[in-house]
């Protein structure tokens, strides 16, 4: 199950908030358009989105959701608090408040799930009271680099206040490079992966499209080994579609002097898939 995070991903962040109906459908549409021609994904499985800077582009970004028909968005965040929110259906007013001076949260109804990003406390203790805000992506709760340790209790007070508390899913948010460029800060996440799946035989670690699933068709603990939804997606069957790729060099009239790079296993379309041609045809 993938989320999709744009296309272009636009620096002016205020044009995430304002961008129109079609605009939102170029960028979240549209990539989803790519990854399945040129990813070879052809099980619907792109069903998410979360907005760039996580920037809620109001009733406009839900009116293309539906349209497009998404699952869900999570991009909405809630404020730090002692019980954790549950995602929840915008077919009702949201159970928080619009978390953020400059965002743009739906203001009616709409068909779409939002997976709610419940800040995390990023005080060391949570005895210390203070007016330190919450963070939602893992990565921005740190103001210089954490040691293993002190990573590792972070995730530990975090995940005990939704496990003792109300049990709402613990959503860890990173940008890929936090773990990538830290070797000894991956080391502790997968250490604290092995201890949590160990020391707790009621958790278990699934996609945002698994938790949906479940809340739609709740099953009883003793029934989740068997659980449909939740089986055989970590461990793909067959040979691989292909190996290696080809690289297309390409241009795109939309990129006007720019000759840009498409790995891909497919055929190389005409042009460069952009925000008016996704599939590459070279007419727009």
């Amino acid at each position: 199950m993938f989320r999709l995070g744009s296309l272009s991903h636009r620096t002016n962040e205020t044009f995430w908030s304002t961008a129109s109906v079609d605009e939102w459908e170029q960028e979240m549409a549209g990539t989803r358009v790519i990854l399945e021609r040129f990813g070879n994904i052809t099980d619907n499985s792109v069903i998410g989105l979360r907005a760039p800077f996580l920037r809620v582009g109001g009733n406009n970004q839900f009116k293309m959701m539906e349209k497009n028909t998404f699952l869900y968005d999570s991009t909405i965040s809630a404020p730090l608090r002692k019980t954790p929110l549950w995602p929840y259906t915008l077919y009702y007013r949201m159970p928080h408040a619009c978390h953020g001076n400059l965002q743009n949260c739906p203001t009616r109804s709409f068909a779409v799930w939002e997976m709610v990003m419940n800040e995390m406390d990023r005080r060391g203790e949570f005895a210390i009271h203070g007016d330190l805000p919450g963070c939602a992506m893992v990565d921005s709760c740190f103001s210089s680099k954490p040691t293993s340790e002190e990573f590792y209790n972070f995730l530990q007070k975090n995940f005990d206040r939704h496990y003792l508390t109300n049990r709402a899913p613990f959503g860890l948010y990173f940008h890929s490079a936090f773990l990538k460029n830290n070797p000894e800060i991956l080391d502790a996440f997968l250490i604290w992966l092995d201890d949590t799946l160990a020391s707790n035989k009621d958790v278990y670690f699934v996609t945002m499209t698994q938790v949906i699933q479940w809340m739609q068709d709740p099953r009883p603990l003793n029934q989740l080994q068997n659980y449909e939804p939740w089986r055989d997606n970590c461990n793909p069957k067959g040979a691989p579609f292909c190996y290696g790729g080809t690289n297309c060099e390409l241009s795109t009239d939309e990129l006007p002097g720019q000759t840009v790079r498409l790995n891909t296993c497919m055929r190389c379309p005409n042009k460069y898939p952009w925000l008016l041609d996704p599939r590459g045809d070279g007419f727009f």
